[in-house]
């Protein structure tokens, strides 16, 4: 399949031990609960080839409230789905290998067999539509920010100028808004989201910014509840299911994911992975996948 398109607590229980966690989650891709009842236990660990009668599946490993990793436990958004769809396709839980796909490897890593598919805040771009399929999406995120829960001053990108912006190193996000929405915005870049979250709440930056999902499970996993995401989002970024080109397995994750929708569970995935955040996913929540192939 070719597809052209432009471009998500149970974790607030274990907040600051995720926070500090997830200092390496990468900018611009794009939440939790206490419960975990839908979480699944690997098999594997990062990069191996693994086999067998499982299924292996890339995640993020350390994206609070969309893929996160705590020992043996997984839980997260994109965690959800996955167990979902791999239920659809005659996978319980226990055939599950989760397998680390950082952001730079995942072609590579679909290329070479290493995983059958990635959920993980995968977007669906027309470049990594030339190396790899993708079904979906089955969430539209969009850039936005995390301010101080008190900060009513800033509704939007074009109210940072003279304001300091947290973004991590080498985050396309933060130039994005220096470039395009307030040209005197003052760019503070860190090594992770973690020492984003902190400044920011100690009052050195005004703002944090990537996508909205991803804010929302950084606010939940931190539970202070002194943050909340601004729910203005400036960007469309579809998260697909990431395939290896010509797999077999799109229009059955297409269904599943329709069915996912269509059945509830969706929401239910939504709001156990943002509980606390004050989060509420933009009206193009929840998408209709495409048909495989367009």
């Amino acid at each position: 399949m070719k597809r052209r398109l432009p471009v998500l607590a149970a974790l607030a229980a274990t907040g600051a031990l995720m926070l500090a966690a997830c200092g390496s989650a990468t900018p611009g891709e794009g939440g939790g609960d206490t419960g975990g009842e839908n979480t699944a236990t690997s098999t594997g660990d990062s990069g191996d080839e693994g086999g067998g009668d499982g299924i292996r599946i890339g995640i993020k490993f350390d994206q609070p409230g969309l893929g996160f990793k705590d020992g043996d436990t997984y839980t997260g958004f994109d965690v959800d789905v996955a167990t979902y769809i791999a239920d659809k396709l005659g996978f319980s839980p226990d055939q599950i290998e989760w397998v680390e796909s950082v952001s730079a490897q995942r072609e590579t890593m679909l290329q070479n067999g290493q995983v059958d598919m990635i959920v993980a805040t995968y977007s669906i771009t027309p470049e990594r539509d030339e190396v790899v399929d993708f079904a979906g999406p089955y969430f539209i995120a969009g850039q936005d920010l995390l301010v101080r829960a008190d900060d009513d001053s800033i509704q939007g990108p074009e109210d940072l100028n003279g304001k300091n912006l947290c973004s991590v190193s080498g985050s396309t996000s933060a130039k994005r808004i220096k470039d395009d929405f307030a040209d005197q915005v003052q760019l503070i870049e860190q090594p992770g989201y973690s020492e984003c979250i902190q400044f920011l709440k100690g009052g050195q930056v005004d703002a944090v910014t990537t996508d909205d999902i991803i804010l929302a499970g950084l606010a939940a996993a931190d539970g202070s509840g002194t943050m909340k995401v601004v729910g203005n989002p400036f960007s469309d970024e579809n998260y697909g299911v990431g395939l290896p080109e010509g797999s077999d397995k799109c229009e059955p994750i297409t269904e599943a994911i329709t069915e996912m929708i269509d059945d509830g569970s969706w929401e239910k995935f939504i709001q156990k992975n943002t509980e606390g955040a004050n989060y509420t996913p933009s009206d193009k929540n929840p998408p209709t996948p495409k048909p495989c192939g367009s």
